[in-house]
C-alpha cells in the first residue's frame, strides 16, 4: 500500500459538529474504500492566526501553519468539503489556504499545491448546498496550480441529509459522493504513474 494515493481529508469549518466534517468523513471512507490512503485532519488541530504579511516577517510561519504544509506536501491529493459563508467560503478555509500558499526558505512557490488534485463538495441548510462556495474554491485552487476534479457534490438541506449511521440518508447522494472518492484515487493513480 505504500505507492497507494495519498489523500488528505479536511472540512473548512472549525464548528464541532459541522455538516461538512460528517461528508468529508463519508468521502475519506469511501476513498480508503477505494485503495486511497486517507488522513483526516481537523482544521483545529492546526490553529492559526489571521494571514499578516507583518507577522509572517517577523516571526515566520506559525506552527499550524507549518504542520498543515507538512500534511499537504506529504499527500498527493485533497478532499475538501467547504462550507459555505455568505455565498463564499469560510475565513478559516481562506485563512488555511493563505498560509499554506507562504514558501518557507528554500521551498519553491506554491509548493505544497503544485501537481495537487482536488475533489470538492459541499452541504448547507440552503437549497444550493454550498454551490456558490465552491465556484470560489474551485477559482482560488485553480489559480494556485491545482488541478481540481470537474465533478464535485453539493447537499442541500444538510441538517435532514444525515442518518445516525453517519451516511447519507439520499442513496443517489452517497453514491455520488462515494464516486466522487473513487475519481479522486483513481486520478492520482494514473498521474502517479505517469510520473
Amino acid at each position: 500500500m505504500s505507492d497507494a494515493p495519498r489523500i488528505l481529508a479536511f472540512a473548512g469549518s472549525l464548528r464541532v459538529h459541522s455538516h461538512n466534517k460528517q461528508l468529508v468523513r463519508i468521502a475519506a471512507e469511501a476513498a480508503r474504500k477505494a485503495g486511497a490512503t486517507v488522513t483526516l485532519l481537523d482544521l483545529r488541530d492546526v490553529p492559526m492566526p489571521l494571514y499578516d504579511a507583518d507577522l509572517e516577517q517577523s516571526e515566520g510561519l506559525p506552527a499550524g501553519a507549518k504542520k498543515l504544509k507538512e500534511l499537504m506536501l506529504a499527500h498527493d491529493g485533497l478532499l475538501i468539503a467547504s462550507p459555505e459563508y455568505n455565498s463564499s467560503i469560510s475565513a478559516a478555509l481562506k485563512n488555511a489556504i493563505d498560509w499554506a500558499s507562504r514558501p518557507l526558505p528554500g521551498e519553491p512557490s506554491l509548493a505544497c499545491f503544485t501537481d495537487k488534485v482536488a475533489g470538492l463538495m459541499a452541504t448547507s441548510p440552503g437549497a444550493l448546498g454550498g454551490l456558490r462556495g465552491l465556484v470560489t474554491l474551485r477559482s482560488i485552487l485553480s489559480s494556485i496550480n491545482v488541478l481540481v476534479l470537474p465533478e464535485q457534490l453539493t447537499v442541500p438541506r444538510a441538517q435532514e441529509a444525515f442518518s445516525d449511521d453517519g451516511r447519507l440518508k439520499d442513496a443517489k447522494q452517497q453514491a455520488a459522493l462515494e464516486k466522487l472518492a473513487a475519481k479522486l484515487t483513481s486520478v492520482i493513480a494514473r498521474l502517479s504513474a505517469g510520473r
